[in-house]
């Protein structure tokens, strides 16, 4: 089923770094910048990982959450983490059940069967629980366009 802006995003329980169990339910109140990478490690996810970083003060005062998922599992996301010192909860669906719950599944990454991974995608999660950005890429190289993330959240 694809996702559509208005529609409700689908809720997740998902192992952080320290492998505590995060819901979407937990962050309700606030826009959530939810970017989904498509693999931890790989260099243009840590571009992308700490652009948002860099910009999280900016993204924190207009009122918003960054939340990053990757289909790799905690202990990977939490090497990646630490290096990269980032300020925000990255989670691991290493099962992929989010990853299809918000219809991104890149199946067979680099043309390894069964190497499954998210298409890089962001969503902006609006208080009232409905998506009200999106931005999905066929492309794994490409980025998201930040200033335009920025000026949804304004």
């Amino acid at each position: 089923m694809t996702l559509n802006i208005g529609d409700i995003a689908p809720n997740f329980e998902l192992p952080d770094t320290e492998l505590k169990l995060r819901t979407l339910d937990e962050f309700k109140g606030k826009k959530i910048v939810l970017s989904f990478i498509v693999a931890a490690s790989s260099p243009v996810c840590e571009t992308e990982l700490c652009t948002l970083r860099d910009s999280w003060q900016e993204i924190a005062d207009l009122g918003a959450q960054v939340i990053a998922i990757s289909n790799d599992g905690p202990f990977a996301n939490k090497a990646f983490a630490e290096k990269n010192n980032f300020n925000f909860p990255l989670l691991g669906d290493y099962a992929s059940k989010t990853i299809r719950d918000y219809d991104i599944l890149m199946p067979d990454l680099l043309h390894i069967k069964g190497y499954n991974a998210a298409k890089r995608s962001v969503f902006i999660i609006m208080e009232d629980g409905k998506i009200g950005y999106k931005w999905v890429s066929e492309d794994p190289l490409k980025e998201p366009n930040y200033e335009e993330i920025k000026n949804f959240l304004k």
